[in-house]
């Protein structure tokens, strides 16, 4: 590619991150109903024909801005579960950790779902009610979040379609609860080391 070409890709990847970023701000700090385009190009510090020319409408924004910040919280949870995997693709033994795999995997996920910025995706659930045409951009989305956490819990926790659905309702309900009162940490510990043990088949008392 040529170098004046790769730096105009270059260019409007930065351009597209720092609107994605400035968007889930938004969203965070203001709602969607809050969030309005000349609300995102002055906290992104960017013109609305910037934002118009990378993303046609505030929907496809949102939606792209909420997927984006999944997607990356989600890189970093495979990223700290990689060493818990029993063997490399070679078959050579990696270090184990000091927690148990399943309550490891367990607790990143809680930590990615959950928090302030987790905010940011329930108010587009909660928007997407009433507005189809952002439901319909949403749902999409929301799909292929959904097949990466699936994809995380088979790896790591489960492969029991059941029990991977349950897990993610365990931990999206906890997260939901988790921004009206936080959870106490040693609470977090005890619910997910008990919910281990019954991804493992044994009773939670053991």
């Amino acid at each position: 590619m040529p170098t004046q070409a790769r730096r105009q890709e270059e260019r409007s990847a930065a351009t597209r991150r720092v609107l994605l970023e400035a968007t889930v701000a938004c969203l965070v700090e203001l709602g969607y109903t809050g969030t309005t385009s000349a609300a995102v190009a002055e906290k992104a510090g960017l013109s609305r024909g910037a934002q118009l020319h990378h993303f046609g409408t505030r929907d496809q924004l949102v939606v792209a801005a909420v997927e984006h910040l999944a997607q990356k919280r989600l890189r970093r949870v495979r990223e700290a579960l990689a060493d818990l995997s029993p063997a490399t693709t070679q078959g050579a033994k990696r270090p184990r950790s000091r927690i148990e795999p399943q309550e490891a995997a367990l607790g990143l996920l809680a930590e990615a779902l959950s928090g302030p910025l987790y905010a940011a995706t329930l108010e587009l659930w909660v928007a997407a009610r009433s507005h189809p045409d952002l439901r319909a951009q949403l749902i999409p989305a929301e799909e292929r979040v959904n097949d990466e956490l699936a994809q995380i819990c088979r790896t790591y926790l489960t492969d029991d379609p059941v029990k991977i659905r349950l897990t993610l309702d365990l931990l999206l309900g906890r997260g939901v609860s988790g921004l009206l009162t936080s959870h106490p940490g040693h609470r977090q510990e005890q619910v997910l080391a008990a919910w281990a043990q019954v991804l493992r088949g044994r009773p939670s008392h053991d």
